[in-house]
């Protein structure tokens, strides 16, 4: 490593777009699938080999695919975990991360055990010194009434979410679609 890549390397960073879901690694998204879920690799290698996207909509297939391996609480503290490790381990020191409860809760997951992010969040704090911010996204591609049902969901977790985005499809779903959600009163 250079002088100049050593030095970088050991700078403190801030992560300010992340999607916690993206951060499935093939490793530990083929051991959840052992829970019940099929997925067509054999291995991690071969899950890996398939991560050549040619456009949004093939990156988000494996996005969901990933995603669908989610299903305890401790299924999103161990995603988070191991994405909380690596970026301290890059000296990443603060971090905005990005997750999508529609996509869970769609499923039939409780809003509730998704947060097992909010878990992971402590500990990367009191293990790691990382500090991490919660983003709640909603999903563009799905309706406005969705959105505005999950940001019902949030309310009583809203001290663990900083802030609420959109993330997924963006073609024929422009952020004004979503007007009426975030003009909503969160109420005290």
């Amino acid at each position: 490593m250079t002088g100049v890549a050593a030095f970088v390397d050991g700078l403190p960073k801030a992560e300010l777009h992340l999607h916690l879901e993206g951060t499935v690694e093939p490793e530990l998204k083929l051991e959840r699938a052992r829970n019940g879920i099929a997925l067509p690799y054999a291995s991690a290698a071969q899950l890996r080999a398939g991560y050549a996207f040619r456009d949004l909509t093939s990156f988000l297939a494996a996005y969901y695919e990933g995603m669908s391996v989610l299903r305890g609480e401790q299924d999103f503290y161990d995603l988070a975990m191991a994405y909380f490790r690596t970026a301290s381990a890059q000296h990443v020191v603060y971090a905005e991360v990005f997750f999508d409860p529609q996509a869970h809760t769609s499923r039939g997951i409780g809003f509730d055990t998704v947060l097992g992010l909010h878990r992971a969040r402590l500990d990367a704090q009191a293990e790691l010194g990382l500090r991490v911010q919660l983003i709640m996204c909603f999903l563009r591609d799905v309706s406005a009434q969705s959105a505005l049902a999950t940001l019902e969901q949030s309310l009583p977790y809203r001290d663990k979410i900083i802030g609420v985005g959109l993330d997924s499809d963006e073609r024929g779903n422009p952020p004004v679609k979503f007007r009426e959600v975030f003009r909503r009163p969160q109420g005290g």
